[in-house]
Parts: structure tokens; sequence; C-alpha cells
């Protein structure tokens, strides 16, 4: 019977049914880790990760506090520890950000956000026992710049990013590492109606930006650029690494995405320089 010591790493994933997150713990398994994998119906997981002692399905809620410190609980009993955290759980909401209802808005942040939070507290306790473990927390291009038609998805991104700034400065000095992975766009369902909400209040001012946008996602998906196997293969290297970045982009969008904005920063910033500079109290004031 394999010991929970077998393993050289224990993952803990959410979202792990379908996309990024099944494509994560099945290079984990190949690689003869050992994967908790999580979701909201833990029969999907079985079926699409199969049947193995490396493997336990959990039901996870991510918004649920409880279920995720229950969920947490059941891979310690199991595995004895969590060497690396994945917080891949949520989805993305299209239309022009006057076009999103509060409801909307909030149950986005409730999955992308707290739902993050929860699992993040619930696996910590463990790692700062053990002085080690990684917390990667999967974000996107557009946690990097936002845009049009995808701006309140964008924002629960930017406070992805923001987040896991704070715990890579909080966590390093106790052994723990923290990432943030940007993947572009990837060949996975997510701009599918299982994985996207599209706000269904339209309002015609926004037809040439949010609209365009709308109509865009419809060709994109499916045929996005990104391979789902090889971004899991490159979050295996991460893992591997000793000394793991606080960034991971991943596509040549992202990569792209990210020159454009610093060039834009930039020249933005010398521009309003002289303003930015005069607020400060003149020297001796």
């Amino acid at each position: 019977m394999t010991q929970p010591h077998d393993f050289k790493r224990v993952w803990f994933i959410t979202g792990a049914s379908r996309g990024i997150g099944a494509r994560i713990a099945e290079a984990a398994l190949a690689q003869g880790d050992a994967v908790v994998a999580t979701a909201r119906d833990p029969a999907s997981l079985a079926q699409r990760l199969g049947d193995t002692p490396a493997l336990l399905a959990v039901a996870l809620d991510v918004t649920s506090e409880a279920q995720a410190a229950a969920a947490v609980e059941a891979a310690l009993q199991r595995f004895g520890r969590i060497d690396v955290l994945v917080n891949n759980a949520g989805f993305g909401l299209l239309g022009a950000i006057e076009e999103a209802t509060g409801d909307e808005v909030r149950r986005l942040y409730e999955t992308n956000v707290f739902g993050l939070l929860n699992v993040t507290r619930a696996v910590l306790p463990s790692m700062r026992e053990r002085r080690r473990g990684h917390v990667i927390n999967v974000s996107s291009l557009g946690g990097y710049q936002s845009g049009a038609g995808f701006g309140v998805y964008c924002s629960t991104k930017f406070a992805v990013e923001g987040l896991t700034e704070g715990l890579h400065a909080e966590l390093a000095p106790l052994g723990i590492h923290a990432t943030v992975v940007e993947p572009g766009y990837f060949r996975t369902d997510f701009l599918d109606g299982a994985s996207l909400g599209i706000s269904p209040r339209v309002i015609e001012d926004y037809a040439p930006t949010a609209g365009r946008v709308r109509e865009a996602a419809k060709q994109i998906s499916h045929n996005q650029p990104g391979d789902p196997r090889r971004l899991a293969q490159a979050v295996m290297a991460l893992v591997e690494a000793p000394r793991p970045p606080l960034r991971l982009p991943l596509g040549t969008d992202t990569l792209a995405v990210i020159r454009n904005k610093h060039v834009f920063v930039e020249q933005e910033t010398a521009a309003w320089q002289a303003l930015a500079a005069s607020t400060d109290f003149p020297p001796g004031e």
C-alpha cells in the first residue's frame, strides 16, 4: 500500500475537475506526486483523474470557509502534509462594467477573491508549522492589464495579484514561496458557459468596446494559442525551482501585454512627472 511519505510532493488543487486545474492535477499525478483535487462535484474528479491511491477527491465550494477547513483537514489526515497549494477555482464575467449587476459582481468576488482567501487561510497553518510550502495563485493576463468587456473579472485578478505580493513578503521569511501565475488565452473551456458568465444587460453605447469583445470571445473560444498541457508542465518546472518567481507569465500573449503596459506606463509617467512631483512639501517646509 502506498504511504504518504512515498510521494515527493502533495498538491492541493482547487477547481480541478476541468481546464487548467485538471491539467495540473494530471501532470502532478503522472510524475508520481499525490494530489488532493477539489471541486463542487467530486464525482467529476474521479471521472477525469481516475482511481489511484495518490488521488484524494474532495467536495469543495471555495466560498464556504467551513468546507475549506474540512477539505484541508481531510488532506492532512490522508497525506500528512500539503506541499503545494494551487488556487485555481474561479470563473469569468463578460460585459461592460456598467452592465454588470451588483449580484454578478459579488458572486465573482466570492469565488475568485474570497474563495481563494478561504482556502489559503486553511492551508497556511500546516505550511507554517513545517516552514515549507508553495502557494500558487492562478491569475490571468487580465490580472496585469484590464480591458473593455472584462473589467470586473480583471479587477478580481488584480486583487489576486495584490494578495500574492503581500503573501510573498509575509511568507518568504518562513520558508514558504508564493507565486502568481498569469496565463494568457489557453485552449480550455474557460470561454464556454460553464466558466464564463455573460451579463444579460446590454447597453448600446458600449457596442464598439465591450460589445466587440463579446463577439470576439465567441471566435477565440477553443482557438486560443496556449496549450494547457504545456502550461501544466511549466507549473511542474515552477515548483522544482529553488527560487521561484513572484510572477510567472505564461503565453506569448501575456508577455506582449506586459511589455506593452510597461511602455505605456513609462510614457504616461514621464508626461505627468512634473505635476506628480509638485505635490511634495518643498525642502525645509
